[in-house]
């Protein structure tokens, strides 16, 4: 709250020009959030399903995992490690430019893009798979999963899915999410089927993130646009009463 008050304090002390700057270059960052936050999961999910048309008949979207799109011997592996280094480049930008995050969401998201990179460099080999593969996605997956949690802000004016029983809630789901992933890998049948729900839903979320944001942006500028109109018309309406008696005196 403090720096809030400090940063509005030095905000509102610099000339005009210079707020509009400023007001400007977040509105551009905020522009660049939508289009990385849009395209992280539309990469992802294009790559698998034009990669999936090129696989092998034996290759099997429900029991079959993501990362093997991407393994060495894969057909056409290049796809999904593009989309990988794509995700994670999208997850760095988010992470620059998402608004109104603390710096403990944004290195959150900066470990999901590192990790999204790293997946792309140390693909699984033709058979099994290997532990600097494994570390790096389950780094990744582990940042995603509980990154809603560190949205959550107690500010009055926050979206009310960013408040903290909300953010607590979807964070909830998405580590059980999470969990019924890591069972399939157990030799699970559905593993293809659950990666590919827990990676949609959960690259999404920072898409819903934004627009919330902006949503609540929104009714609060038209909140503000209202009381300045209000109270516009309260101070025309004492002049005008000020002045009338003034004439009668």
């Amino acid at each position: 709250m403090v720096s809030q008050s400090i940063s509005r304090g030095l905000f509102a002390g610099l000339p005009g020009a210079a707020r509009l700057r400023l007001a400007g270059s977040g509105a551009s960052l905020a522009r660049w959030a939508v289009v990385s936050t849009a395209l992280a999961p539309l990469a992802m999910l294009s790559a698998w399903l034009v990669a999936e048309t090129l696989q092998p008949p034996s290759y099997s979207p429900l029991g079959s995992s993501i990362s093997g799109l991407a393994a060495l011997g894969a057909t056409d592996r290049w796809i999904v490690t593009s989309a990988l280094l794509v995700v994670g480049a999208c997850y760095f930008v988010t992470a620059a430019c998402l608004p109104g995050l603390r710096w403990s969401a944004r290195m959150v998201l900066l470990i999901t893009g590192l990790s999204g990179i790293g997946i792309a460099a140390c693909p699984q080999p033709v058979h099994g798979t290997n532990p600097q593969h494994l570390v790096w996605t389950a780094l990744g997956a582990v940042a995603l999963a509980v990154w809603p949690a560190f949205t959550a802000r107690r500010a009055p004016s926050q979206p009310l899915l960013l408040r903290p029983r909300a953010a607590a809630a979807v964070t909830v789901v998405s580590v059980a999410l999470l969990i019924w992933l890591v069972a399939e890998t157990q030799g699970g049948s559905a593993l293809g089927l659950a990666e590919r729900l827990v990676t949609g839903l959960q690259m999404t979320w920072p898409f819903i993130v934004i627009l919330a944001l902006r949503s609540g942006r929104v009714r609060q500028e038209r909140s503000n646009s209202v009381f300045r109109t209000d109270r516009c018309a309260l101070e025309s309406g004492r002049s005008d009463v000020i002045s009338v008696a003034n004439r009668v005196i």
